[in-house]
């Protein structure tokens, strides 16, 4: 004999509430964060505010800003309808692009020493086939993942590294104390006492990496955010090889010599001489 169960009639335990999502609008996309290996995931700990829902949408937000080898991003994650920490950020999705539309200037000084790790993929580099062209293009953003990582797990200045899919990186998105973007060192005028103490924390980073055995290899105020009273580093795909690059010691004097012009026209009494020499102190 049939019976027919009513709603009443069911354990709790096996009722739930479900809600169904209609097509996600233009310029979204379900959460990425699932469909990339482990590896390509940031390192742990995790910040908290990392999102790994899966029930997550990615909505592009805007350009932050361009650039001549790749494209800054807003991107939100979010569990839609909340906005909870972690099921909801705001990050910055780095894209870079095609072989074809963008120029690394002296790409090879700066590559020199780095290993390609499938000989396919090396060949194909060396022969500038087309699949060589979309390995490099895939390098740099595996250059600066690897970097973001590894300044990271150092303890620098750095935005922490969320994921990587292909050429496009999700990073931290770095604000100043209002929450808006942070500004490129270069955009500032700071008084005489965070100018001395953003020296004194770019001093300290360098000379952590070069103990590690590397080198930014492009630095300067560009390539430095201004987060209210702190400092960080961005722009690293081109980082350099203390011990396997023969150019290294040319770039960290540059990379010296930068820095220190931009603060002396500042007014900071610094020298790029001095600084080379300390941070020497810190190699190997």
């Amino acid at each position: 004999m049939s019976h027919d169960f009513t709603t009443s009639e069911l354990n709790p335990a096996f009722v739930f509430d479900f809600q169904t999502y209609d097509d996600l609008g233009d310029g979204q996309r379900w959460s990425t964060w699932l469909d990339v290996e482990p590896l390509s995931r940031g390192p742990e700990p995790r910040p908290d505010w990392v999102v790994t829902s899966q029930a997550a949408i990615d909505t592009e937000l805007g350009i932050l800003k361009t650039g001549k080898e790749a494209d800054a991003f807003l991107l939100e994650r979010a569990v839609p309808g909340s906005d909870a920490l972690g099921e909801s950020v705001v990050m910055v999705a780095k894209r870079y692009r095609s072989s074809e539309h963008r120029s690394f200037h002296r790409a090879a000084a700066y590559t020199e020493g780095r290993s390609v790790k499938r000989s396919r993929d090396e060949r194909a580099l060396k022969a500038k086939s087309t699949w060589g062209k979309i390995v490099a293009t895939s390098e740099w953003a595996i250059s600066e993942w690897s970097a973001l990582n590894r300044c990271w797990q150092l303890g620098l200045p750095v935005p922490y590294p969320v994921q990587v899919d292909g050429t496009e990186i999700l990073m931290e998105w770095i604000t100043d104390d209002e929450g808006e973007s942070a500004p490129r060192l270069a955009q500032t005028r700071p008084e005489p006492a965070l100018l001395a103490s953003y020296f004194d924390q770019l001093r300290e980073a360098l000379a952590t990496m070069v103990g590690a055995g590397i080198i930014h290899g492009d630095l300067s105020a560009y390539n430095l955010l201004a987060a209210s009273e702190r400092l960080v580093i961005i722009d690293l795909p081109q980082i350099v090889d203390l011990a396997g690059n023969t150019n290294a010691l040319e770039f960290l004097m540059r990379d010296c010599t930068n820095v220190c012009t931009w603060f002396k026209a500042r007014g900071l009494e610094v020298d790029e001489h001095e600084l080379f020499g300390d941070l020497m102190a810190h190699a190997f």
